[in-house]
């Protein structure tokens, strides 16, 4: 059954910031979709919080997920 987890961001300044948080929470195994703006992300999907967060974190943006 499909989970819908919520993220909350700091520090997102542009557009391809967000289409790079895009792609990687979109590249997370168990992903089915996802809404990601300047301040944070819907994600539904079979996925763990904290596997969406290190995505984010990977892509060394310097942006706080919380």
């Amino acid at each position: 059954m499909a989970q819908q987890v919520s993220l909350g961001f700091k520090g997102v300044e542009s557009v391809e910031q967000v289409n790079q948080i895009t792609t990687a929470l979109m590249m997370v195994d168990g992903v089915e979709s996802a809404e990601v703006g300047q301040h944070g992300a819907e994600v539904e999907g079979r996925v763990k919080r904290d596997k969406l967060i290190a995505a984010v974190n990977a892509l060394k943006l310097g942006i706080k997920v919380s």
